[in-house]
């Protein structure tokens, strides 16, 4: 029994002295180190459309941070808006073997193939915002059906014709094999077959071109005087569709959808739009140097990954704006 007691004592004494020098100096993180050795020498590359707008710019800048930060290596092939150069810049990058390539597709094919190619390679593949019909290991980007869906019914309460209106709406869309065309389209689509509230009087591409979607609305208004609503495909197009809309001095209500820039909310403070759907660029810049993250300790091998990070839809209009609904480039920059 003594020796029991004795046993107690020497354990207890043993407790009371750990906790003393961990209160005192605190314990070893054991896993940083060797996470932060996994990043040592590792290479990603960010083939965008354009780095000219919002979106590359503010995904860029976030994930600069992240790679100064993490201690690898991020490099931009800006393709320039051109699908020709973008291929030859993931041709280039597929030779240097990088360990990711981040890519945002024009369309649903124009890459497809080359992406394989990226993946037989042994080079991980993560699409950003306009997924191609080619699945590579990590998606990151818009709900484009939900934000569909989500335009089509708001249309249903604000132009139905149990509401009063003539149910006359319109689609400005993008390029027609584009993600943000094909599956936000589709969504619309199948909303509005469910009701005869809402009749589709014009679905035509703009094209992302301000000029194009402006006078394509123009048009549309002349042809319908009536028209009650507009579902706009990016918010930096659709300043040419509000620019129409405020021309003809008519009540249409203006739908449009981008990555909350701050011109965004300047455009609900105008009047250009009655409603943004943000897909948030900042939130899409943590979640892909979170994907890099994963991908660059990782061991598995590149195509055996198949994963998509959706962005949560947030509605931006006038009565809910505050100063936080926005971004700036210098925000993202400066780590904001």
């Amino acid at each position: 029994m003594k020796l029991f007691k004795n046993m107690l004592a020497l354990t207890a004494a043993s407790v009371i002295g750990a906790t003393t020098v961990t209160a005192q100096e605190g314990m070893v993180d054991e896993l940083r180190e060797p996470v932060l050795e996994k990043f040592k020498d590792k290479k990603v590359v960010f083939v965008p459309m354009s780095m000219s707008f919002d979106l590359p710019e503010g995904w860029a800048a976030v994930m600069q941070n992240a790679a100064e930060l993490r201690g690898y290596q991020f490099d931009i092939r800006d393709a320039n808006w051109s699908t020709d150069t973008g291929t030859r810049a993931i041709t280039q990058a597929i030779l240097e073997e990088p360990d990711i390539i981040v890519v945002q597709n024009f369309d649903v094919t124009s890459y497809a193939r080359t992406l394989k190619r990226a993946e037989d390679k042994g080079i991980h593949v993560v699409q950003v915002n306009m997924r191609s019909t080619y699945p590579t290991d990590a998606f990151v980007g818009a709900d484009w059906h939900g934000m569909g869906e989500y335009a089509a019914n708001r249309m249903v309460e604000v132009c139905g014709t149990s509401q009063g209106k003539s149910g006359k709406i319109a689609l400005v869309q993008g390029p027609a094999t584009a993600a943000a065309s094909v599956y936000q389209l589709n969504a619309i689509t199948s909303v509005l077959n469910e009701t005869d509230e809402i009749e589709i009087v014009s679905s035509q591409t703009g094209d992302w071109d301000q000029s194009k979607a402006r006078a394509i609305t123009q048009t549309v208004i002349q042809q319908n005087p009536d028209l009650c609503g507009v579902i706009g495909f990016w918010d930096a197009m659709d300043t040419g569709t509000g620019a129409a809309i405020a021309e003809s001095g008519k009540d249409i209500y203006l739908i449009t959808s981008g990555g909350g820039n701050q011109t965004a909310c300047q455009g609900l403070e105008n009047g250009t739009f009655d409603e943004v759907i943000s897909y948030d660029v900042p939130g899409q810049g943590r979640d892909l140097n979170n994907v890099i993250s994963m991908l660059l300790q990782s061991e598995g091998e590149a195509g055996n990954f198949e994963f998509a990070l959706y962005t949560p839809n947030k509605i931006i209009t006038p009565d809910t704006m505050n100063e936080t609904s926005c971004w700036t480039l210098d925000q993202l920059r400066d780590g904001g």
